[in-house]
């Protein structure tokens, strides 16, 4: 005969705040011209230029990456005519992560100074290089939330809590700190990013016996 021990289950949540130590930024590049080819090729030469500028202001190799590589026709309706190519346009995508966010204000300058009109800040994020720690605070808090509500209802019940028959968890970011999106870069002056602080939530769910 199987014995069923009564039990609760509990959920609890819990996070942890640390101040972000990396910036993960999103430049693109958008070439309009008369040929594929000019198109294509300016599109490169700012690319270069863009990776070359964060290069120079520290920017390693591995923190940079090129997606999102796109020729395309623009075309135009007229009348009588229909469909008429109006010339040509190259993009690309070039994703950047700053470990210094206190030189982020310069090399985001440096990046739009160095691709002109033809850049675009596509927007960016804060987050850790390595979030372990400030996990691990977040499932201590979340796992001291649930025992603290299961103590709670046993003691309601007149009962105490036992061992622990199972356990679920999860452990994920907030949402990423929000920065408005910019389609066109209009000037070369500096921003100033302000770092602040972001959040690690861990959920866990709790499975104890219940004691008479």
């Amino acid at each position: 005969m199987t014995h069923n021990p009564r039990s609760i289950s509990v959920t609890g949540t819990g996070s942890a705040e640390a101040v972000p130590d990396l910036l993960t930024l999103s430049v693109g590049v958008e070439c309009r011209r008369d040929t594929v080819a000019e198109a294509y090729g300016d599109a490169g030469t700012r690319s270069a230029a863009i990776t070359s500028a964060l290069r120079q202001h520290g920017v390693d190799g591995p923190d940079m990456s090129t997606s999102g590589l796109n020729v395309r026709a623009e075309v135009n309706w007229q009348e009588g005519r229909g469909q008429t190519v109006t010339g040509y346009l190259a993009s690309s995508t070039l994703t950047i992560r700053i470990r210094t966010l206190s030189a982020s204000s310069a090399i985001i300058a440096a990046a739009v100074a160095a691709g002109g009109d033809d850049v675009r800040l596509n927007g960016l994020t804060l987050g850790f290089s390595d979030s372990a720690g400030v996990e691990v605070r977040a499932r201590e808090a979340a796992w001291q939330d649930a025992r603290t509500t299961a103590a709670h209802y046993a003691a309601l019940s007149g009962t105490g809590l036992g061992r622990v028959l199972s356990l679920t968890q999860h452990t994920g970011f907030q949402p990423p700190v929000p920065v408005a999106k910019m389609q066109r870069a209009v000037a070369a002056e500096a921003l100033t990013v302000e770092a602040g602080e972001s959040s690690v939530t861990a959920t866990v769910g709790v499975v104890w016996e219940l004691l008479d």
